[in-house]
């Protein structure tokens, strides 16, 4: 019998410190966020390699170095800047002891990211290497660690360097298990730092990436499509602002704290969206409605804040209400440039004033067209929640509709049987199950309409709670659950339309995923191994030898909820649905989904043969 609470004993002996390496890798959360295997852009991989350039970015931002270049093979990362180079009687120190750092002295880094000393030591702690030399005045310094835990320490050498630091690291297998960077994150990471230092330059196994016009440059290489007129680009004191508007549904924005993406948004955030809406309220003198004057908007902005707080150690939402000490607030200081700045833009240029004040009226045709449709389909939404099983919801949000929390998943899933071997097989604190039923609708091409009037479509907004935006979106991941047969491609591609044509954000933000589930079971009397792919299945052959029993699983529904287990918890493989850089939404779209054409065909034969190949391999 196992000890009661009471008996459990609590004697100094009890108490543990934890050094600072220890506490890191015991919680390393706390420090990096999710841990994650690459797939999605906030794994933690993506956070070691940011903390490590944000200190580049700060170098530079006090006028030390012109460029940083990035090297990733293989699973280890390379980083040199041009700045100072760490002073090297403190190189170890640096980058082992926690609470150490220049950017605690404000003269030097009075607008840094990266106040707490923190970053740095943490991904030596979560490094199986990590190397760190600084190189200055023609001196230079190395010091190399395992897991945080000193290996060798260089004396002082003379070089022919160029004043900086190179950091090396690999992140720990042990923690990171079967990690890969995924180049389209890493891409993204390097532009916004580009998008947001124009006299940076900075390069990724060579190729470089460059902005010369800041967040301009950003929206123009986001646009997916058509923008309603020129982009409007503001610049001052410690904020930028680039904004337009497109015909697409909702709302999008990047924001950005003193280099640092804020993927969560935060304080400034939302002081810029009610700045916005009455500025434009005044300058057109109409008491638009907010949702009106915002719809459609694609915008980014950019402040910089003298000592800032984030909600989390890694930075993904400011929780700064002020600029500074002794400085206006964010509500203040961005309301204050807008009314100055964006009045003036406008009244200078009454062409693209006109163009704004259209897109504002056709998405007030539109909410006042779709009001009436939209009660009926709320009402319709809550009473089919308390009545129908399509979707089993999790115990974080069970009755209620508070925002996601980041651990959160939404599985959608066509057919009883695979909602049924999911719903047993899930994680019930944090994983919920939608079930559709039949094929979606083909929403190509349709109106905000068809959302509220399609049933599957409106009880599966009402189950995410993003029919006014991503705000209380209340699953961190969605997730496409379908069999990996034509059918199921179908499906998917019918659901990605759905949410590209309606909830674009959710896709741009990196909240989309497709599970992949195993298409054989490879099984000996004394192992059992689940293969996602022929190459896979070949692999288990060699081990389990020639003889070992071979499952197809033609389906979602004839994997048992027992093997369901291993598929959906912590060894969970999502593909992440990602727009890429050259990617226009509507063009894909209308060639996926639009009307037949050869092209279109041929694409399906040469690519999509999931049946056949399956057919083929056995």
């Amino acid at each position: 019998m196992s000890d009661s609470p009471a008996q459990v004993s609590y004697t100094e002996d009890n108490i543990r410190s934890l050094d600072w390496k220890e506490h890191i890798r015991m919680r390393p959360g706390m420090y990096i966020g999710k841990l994650g295997d690459g797939q999605s852009a906030d794994d933690g991989i993506y956070v070691l390699l940011k903390e490590i350039i944000d200190n580049c970015i700060d170098e530079h931002a006090m006028g030390h170095g012109k460029s940083v270049k990035v090297v990733i093979r293989d699973g280890e990362v390379r980083v040199r800047d041009y700045g100072r180079g760490i002073p090297l009687g403190k190189v170890v120190d640096v980058v082992s002891k926690i609470n150490t750092g220049g950017k605690y002295d404000s003269r030097a880094f009075k607008k840094s990211v990266g106040l707490n000393g923190v970053g740095c030591k943490a991904v030596n702690a979560l490094s199986m290497e990590f190397a760190v030399e600084s190189f200055r005045e023609g001196e230079g310094k190395l010091a190399r660690f395992e897991r945080g835990e000193l290996l060798e320490e260089s004396k002082l050498e003379k070089t022919d360097e160029r004043n900086g630091t190179s950091i090396v690291f690999r992140p720990d297998k042990e923690i990171f298990k079967a990690f890969s960077y995924r180049m389209e994150h890493v891409e993204k990471l390097l532009w916004n730092f580009a998008y947001l230092n124009t006299t940076l330059a900075l390069y990724l196994n060579g190729e470089k990436f460059k902005s010369d016009h800041g967040l301009k440059d950003l929206l123009e290489n986001d646009l997916d499509r058509d923008p309603r007129y020129s982009i409007i680009h503001l610049t001052g004191e410690d904020i930028e602002v680039a904004l337009t508007h497109t015909d697409t549904y909702g709302e999008d924005y990047q924001s950005f704290v003193n280099g640092q993406f804020t993927p969560q948004g935060g304080t400034h955030q939302a002081a810029f969206r009610e700045a916005y809406v009455r500025v434009l309220r005044d300058f057109f003198g109409k008491d638009y409605d907010a949702a009106d004057i915002r719809g459609g908007i694609l915008a980014a902005v950019a402040v910089k804040v003298e000592e800032p707080v984030f909600e989390s150690q890694t930075k993904t939402k400011l929780g700064s209400a002020e600029m500074g000490p002794d400085r206006p607030t964010l509500k203040s200081f961005i309301y204050d440039f807008l009314k100055r700045e964006l009045d003036n833009y406008l009244h200078r240029n009454p062409e693209i004033a006109q163009l704004l004040q259209s897109r504002i009226l056709q998405s007030e045709r539109e909410r006042k067209d779709l009001a009436g449709i939209k009660k009926l389909a709320r009402e319709r939404a809550k009473k089919s929640s308390v009545h129908n099983k399509k979707l089993r919801d999790c115990r974080l949000h069970l009755g209620d509709k508070k925002p996601r929390n980041e651990e959160s998943t939404l599985f959608i899933t066509e057919g009883d049987s695979a909602s049924g071997s999911i719903t047993k097989a899930r994680d019930v604190q944090t994983q919920a199950v939608f079930s559709l039923k039949g094929k979606p609708l083909n929403s190509y091409g349709l109106t905000k309409k068809v959302v509220y009037e399609n049933e599957e479509f409106n009880l599966l907004q009402a189950a995410l709670n993003i029919e006014d935006g991503l705000d209380n979106l209340r699953y961190s991941n969605v997730v496409i659950a379908t069999d990996a047969d034509v059918d199921g491609m179908h499906i998917r591609l019918l659901l990605i339309t759905f949410f590209l044509q309606f909830f674009p954000d959710l896709v741009k933000r990196g909240h989309l995923y497709v599970l992949q589930t195993p298409l054989f079971r490879v099984r000996n009397k004394k192992e059992t191994r689940y293969c996602y792919s022929e190459t896979e299945k070949q692999e288990a052959l060699g081990v389990l030898g020639a003889k070992a029993e071979i499952t197809r699983f033609k389906g979602l529904g004839e994997i048992s909820p027992d093997e369901f287990s291993h598929f959906i918890g912590d060894d969970i493989r999502l593909d992440p649905v990602v727009i890429g850089k050259e990617s226009r939404i509507q063009e894909m779209m209308s060639f996926f989904m639009g009307k037949n054409t050869p092209n279109r065909q041929q694409f399906i034969i040469d690519n999509l043969r999931v049946e056949k190949d399956a057919v083929d391999n056995e």
